[in-house]
């Protein structure tokens, strides 16, 4: 029996989804283990294998894919736990990195604090070497300079050393004999090339992301090595994927040289997710939400395609590859709730994560979180928490609460929890807000979609607070990324620099590189069996004196890229810019500065069941009533309890109500209706349906 592996790794909790031929999806959660990760993929693939009582070797010899998600990458940035970094540039240029175009996002605070330096000043030599605008080299590198800075960084104890030359985007040949010199002296070392991580214009931006890829790239690439040495002695044969930021996935091999692109590899696949669960339902216009233990991650899906950007920060560092435009907060389940010197009550984006995790985990954890507001206020069954796999107290939730809370503020334990539930759902709606309203969309013409383990308690008030008419819970919300991680197509790209103003481009030379750029993708594509090849080609477009761009597809309507073809995107960017920055500039002249191609392998998918619908009567899954606070005026009173899984297709809800699962809750707010689609997901109408008229 050939089963298909997803696992996503997060701070708290991984997850893993089996699709297994015939026999539906089987979802499993184990807690994550901070410093070796594999360890809990491992276990999850044993609880697997024990579900199918198959010896762990047995199961994975009969697995034919495994994919992955992480956070292993983020989480080196945000925890300032990478690599020891050496940087190697054009004489001139060390300090680039951290003059960053005089970028300073707080301008009148004169005692905000410089980055965190991934790479201090001492490990950044510069080099004799320089190459013109064209390309062509002026001076030739000095090979005994450079040797002599590989040697110096080496006793200086790197273990990663990234490459940054000016103008290597068009002439890389400069930084590749560096490369070559790195693996003379030094073989044991990490190398990052500006001109492999991304060979595109603007300096501080590939010296930043090279940077980057360089601090991230030995810690991902000790993951994957270690797990996948692991796997192979446990007897798995085949291919282990990674998944992107741009929403493919990819070799482990490319993920470890090319590390950068793995960022937000973990929320990237709840995206895919959503898109394929939401293409079953015909909606193509849905705001993702995704709450686990750490963050509440949100993205905006309009007409069936994620917002994407290469305009991104990482603990103020910028990283410029293509990636899905994803709005992070520090808004999960174990953020921590807290006073500060004024008074005022804040929750995050500090998180007790999985170790010590919450107050009522009683593993030591001692400040209250959102868990244990939840837990306090009714919301969370104390009784069946995770399934039972393990018990919660209340009591220390209730001390957590009061010590850290409710005390310094005047407030009982009751109106302390509900004030940290406040502020969360509060903080979760700008989130929203920032990925829909600021960026030109009504969030009133999307559908919330909500999953992690902790979003489907508090969806619903942030689609009643943006006036969102409709929420979808699926079946599986609580492991959605790992089933994401089984959607997603193989996915490689290529971006090049190619400039000039758009209507003077030569569309057959534009078609030759795009053609060029597509054979070097499509080289990257391993060996295994695709239901097809798909091309996607975009231009990365600006009015004239402008300094950002807007990515624009380009569709060529026969072989080759044609005039007419141009002048689509033409069209296409003029409303892009206009739907962006409410105007267009159509005397102006349009420009192009960088062209991407991405090869999409396309492969086989697993199905997700679809059932009839029944009887809307759902009292067969009721279980009994629990006091529940929803209103700290009105304290605790009882609320009709749904076992989920007992809750068939047809069932119909009315709020205020929960519904149990074994690792998610979900809660119908007063004036809300929800019932049971034919996939098994919960559909929430909220008391905006009506104003939409659907």
């Amino acid at each position: 029996m050939p089963f298909r592996v997803g696992v996503d790794v997060g701070g708290t909790l991984t997850d893993l989804v089996v699709a297994a031929e015939g026999q539906g999806l089987y979802t499993t959660k184990t807690l994550s283990t901070p410093g070796d990760e594999s360890r809990a993929v491992l276990t999850a693939l044993t609880k697997a294998a024990d579900n199918f009582q198959q010896p762990l070797q047995t199961f994975l010899a009969d697995t034919d894919v495994i994919v992955l998600g992480t956070t292993v990458a983020t989480n080196a940035m945000i925890q300032h736990v990478g690599a020891n970094l050496g940087l190697i540039v054009t004489k001139g240029f060390r300090d680039e990195i951290e003059i960053r175009r005089g970028i300073k996002e707080s301008m009148f605070n004169v005692k905000l604090e410089p980055p965190f330096p991934i790479v201090q000043r001492r490990r950044r030599l510069g080099v004799t070497e320089r190459l013109n605008y064209l390309g062509e080299e002026i001076t030739p590198l000095d090979t005994e300079e450079t040797i002599q800075a590989i040697r110096r960084l080496k006793e200086q104890g790197v273990e990663s050393i990234g490459v940054c030359f000016l103008f290597s985007f068009l002439n890389d040949s400069h930084e590749q004999e560096v490369k070559r010199l790195i693996q003379q002296e030094f073989p044991e070392c990490y190398i990052s090339l500006s001109s492999e991580v991304l060979a595109q214009i603007r300096d501080f931006e590939r010296v930043s992301t090279t940077a980057v890829n360089g601090y991230i790239g030995p810690r991902l690439s000790r993951y994957l090595g270690t797990l996948r040495d692991r796997l192979t002695e446990m007897g798995y044969q085949r291919n282990l994927y990674l998944m992107k930021s741009s929403g493919g996935v990819a070799t482990v091999e490319d993920a470890r040289r090319r590390s950068v692109y793995y960022l937000h590899s973990g929320p990237a696949a709840g995206v895919i997710g959503a898109l394929s669960l939401a293409a079953r339902m015909d909606q193509s216009n849905i705001i993702t939400a995704d709450m686990g233990g750490t963050s509440y991650d949100v993205c905006l899906i309009h007409q069936a395609k994620p917002t994407m950007t290469t305009d991104t920060w990482e603990e103020r560092y910028r990283v410029a590859v293509p990636r899905i435009e994803i709005y992070s907060i520090g808004a999960g389940g174990g953020s921590i709730g807290w006073v500060d010197k004024a008074g005022a009550l804040r929750v995050g984006p500090r998180s007790a994560s999985s170790n010590p995790g919450p107050a009522c985990y009683g593993r030591g954890g001692v400040e209250p979180t959102v868990t244990d507001a939840n837990l306090v206020l009714g919301l969370l069954n104390p009784d069946n928490f995770a399934g039972g796999e393990f018990t919660v107290d209340r009591s220390l939730a209730e001390k957590a609460i009061k010590e850290y809370v409710g005390d310094p503020l005047g407030m009982s334990v009751t109106e302390a929890a509900y004030s940290i539930f406040r502020i969360v759902n509060a903080n979760m709606s700008d989130g929203i807000r920032v990925v829909s309203v600021q960026r030109g969309y009504d969030p009133r013409d999307f559908s919330l979609m909500a999953f992690g383990g902790a979003a489907a308690i508090h969806a619903g008030l942030q689609a009643e607070d943006l006036g969102i008419p409709t929420v979808t819970v699926p079946e599986i919300a609580p492991v959605f990324c790992g089933f994401g991680d089984l959607m997603a197509d193989l996915k490689f790209t290529e971006v090049r620099t190619f400039q000039g103003a758009l209507s003077s481009i030569d569309p057959a030379g534009m078609g030759r590189l795009l053609d060029e750029m597509a054979a070097t993708a499509h080289a990257m594509l391993p060996q295994e069996k695709l239901l097809g090849v798909r091309v996607d080609r975009y231009a990365d477009l600006r009015y004239h004196g402008e300094v950002h761009e807007i990515t624009v597809p380009l569709n060529p309507r026969g072989q080759g890229l044609t005039s007419e073809d141009i002048t689509a995107a033409e069209e296409n960017f003029h409303g892009l810019h206009e739907q962006l920055y409410a105007y267009r500039d159509m005397a102006s002249g349009v420009e192009v500065v960088n062209l991407q191609v991405d090869v999409v392998g396309q492969v086989e998918k697993p199905d997700l069941p679809e059932h009839p619908l029944g009887s809307a009567d759902a009292s067969a899954a009721l279980k009994g009533t629990r006091p529940v606070c929803l209103d700290a005026q009105q304290g605790h009173s009882d609320l009709p309890i749904y076992d989920g899984p007992m809750l068939q297709p047809g069932n119909e809800l009315a709020g205020p109500c929960i519904a149990e699962y074994p690792t998610t809750t979900i809660v119908v707010y007063p004036g809300q209706r929800a019932h049971v689609d034919r996939y098994r997901s919960v559909i929430i109408e909220t008391s905006h349906k009506a104003w939409q008229g659907i």
